[in-house]
């Protein structure tokens, strides 16, 4: 296998697994951990630290995986002649391309707020709060999934003879 076919073996499982572990660690939390925590523990303030822990955890591997999609995603659209560039919308190829960046820089903001914005505050959060950050939680679930359907088409209209 020449070089080049395996640098992009390599580029593309580091992408797959950075997307793997920051949308599916969201999805996990989501529709299993926090559901779980609050039957068990209940809406208490030890349901709070056990997520505000997690939350904590998660956040590292997030702040990776957004750097890693960054870089890997940047070599790996270099490589397909359809693109057109970051944000175009000349041809179908690229413009889902950049529909896909417009969520996933979305998904930075929201993520990117959670975290060091309703992560941060000093004190015990207030209910109005919680939800919040739930409600957040749950849009970038769906970001998710719609950025995985996105990347779908994207691979479809890249890999298809042009016509």
């Amino acid at each position: 296998m020449p070089g080049k076919q395996i640098m992009f073996a390599i580029v593309t499982f580091l992408h797959d697994l950075f997307t793997a572990v920051w949308i599916g660690g969201l999805i996990t939390l989501g529709l299993t951990v926090l559901p779980s925590a609050k039957k068990v523990l209940g809406m208490g303030p030890q349901t709070k630290k056990l997520m505000d822990a997690i939350q904590k955890r998660l956040s590292v591997l997030v702040y990776v995986s957004i750097a890693g999609l960054l870089l890997t995603g940047l070599l790996l659209s270099n490589r397909n002649p359809a693109f057109q560039g970051l944000f175009s919308f000349g041809n179908p190829y690229s413009t889902v391309l950049a529909l896909k960046h417009v969520l996933v820089l979305a998904m930075i903001a929201v993520s990117l707020y959670r975290s060091l914005i309703l992560g941060r505050r000093s004190g015990p959060s207030t209910p109005s709060q919680e939800k919040l950050s739930a409600g957040l939680l749950f849009f970038n679930i769906i970001l998710g999934v719609a950025i995985l359907l996105l990347s779908g088409f994207s691979v479809a209209l890249g890999s298809a003879p042009p016509a």
